[in-house]
């Protein structure tokens, strides 16, 4: 498998080193099809099983409610930011692609990496289901606090299906291609208290390895890492009007010390 990584931006070095360092060497994705392997059986929508046949167009603004074991998230999304990434990220959410992910990376300072799915079937089905990048189309649009974008591997057109909410100013991002496509308006205080104890993922850190998850699932984690925060339910909250006021998202709490 694969991995698409976005970065050790959180290397020992500290952030500044980090944010350069890390992108190359920590975000990920799974591009490969891992093998075939017997786990317990997770619920899904069957229609996940076939992503070409997912590719309804998005609003041009949307709301994501996701309910997760920490409290509420509301994830504020506008279409005309990254088209592509947009599309996707609905389609993801309308057919419960989120429903019982963890929240796998989780980097105190840089960003909250999630999207590979609770079922080994479906993560082998979108390993290869990627789409093509989307230019930057706003000046508003950057990786700031609370806004929450798609990992890609580095190649073009790579993005498949995670993502990453961004805990503190991570414009530099923005030349290296990743384009966020919406961010969070409510319960980023439950973003910023999501478990971050396992700190790096393997095998730069101690924390779960990205192909095991993409090949075992939820299976691996529960037994490995129970201590992950994850999604409950995600669903579309509905379109949302133009003129829709969207509350700033909190300003970020005291460093905490990275794991």
């Amino acid at each position: 498998m694969k991995i698409l990584r976005l970065g050790r931006m959180l290397a020992q070095a500290g952030i500044g080193v980090a944010l350069a360092s890390s992108l190359a060497a920590a975000q990920t994705q799974t591009v490969a099809k891992p093998p075939i392997a017997h786990h317990p059986v997770v619920a899904y929508d069957r229609a996940l099983l076939n992503p070409a046949l997912l590719h309804a167009r998005a609003p041009a603004e949307f709301d994501v409610k996701m309910v997760t074991t920490k409290g509420v998230v509301v994830i504020h999304v506008t279409r005309a930011w990254a088209p592509n990434g947009a599309d996707r990220f609905y389609n993801l959410v309308a057919h419960h692609y989120f429903d019982g992910a963890s929240f796998f990376r989780v980097i105190s300072g840089f960003m909250v990496q999630f999207g590979l799915s609770a079922s080994p079937a479906v993560n082998r089905a979108w390993a290869e289901a990627t789409i093509k990048d989307d230019p930057k189309t706003d000046l508003t649009q950057s990786n700031h606090r609370g806004f929450i974008t798609f990992a890609m591997t580095g190649d073009p057109n790579s993005r498949t299906t995670q993502v990453f909410i961004n805990f503190a100013d991570n414009a530099r991002l923005d030349a290296m291609g990743f384009m966020p496509f919406g961010k969070v308006t409510q319960g980023m205080d439950v973003v910023d208290h999501l478990y971050d104890g396992y700190g790096e993922g393997a095998p730069q850190g101690n924390g779960p390895d990205q192909n095991l998850i993409g090949n075992k699932g939820r299976a691996y984690l529960q037994a490995n890492f129970p201590k992950l925060d994850s999604i409950t339910t995600a669903t579309i909250a509905g379109p949302v009007p133009v003129h829709h006021a969207v509350a700033p998202a909190h300003p970020p709490a005291a460093p905490t010390a990275g794991h």
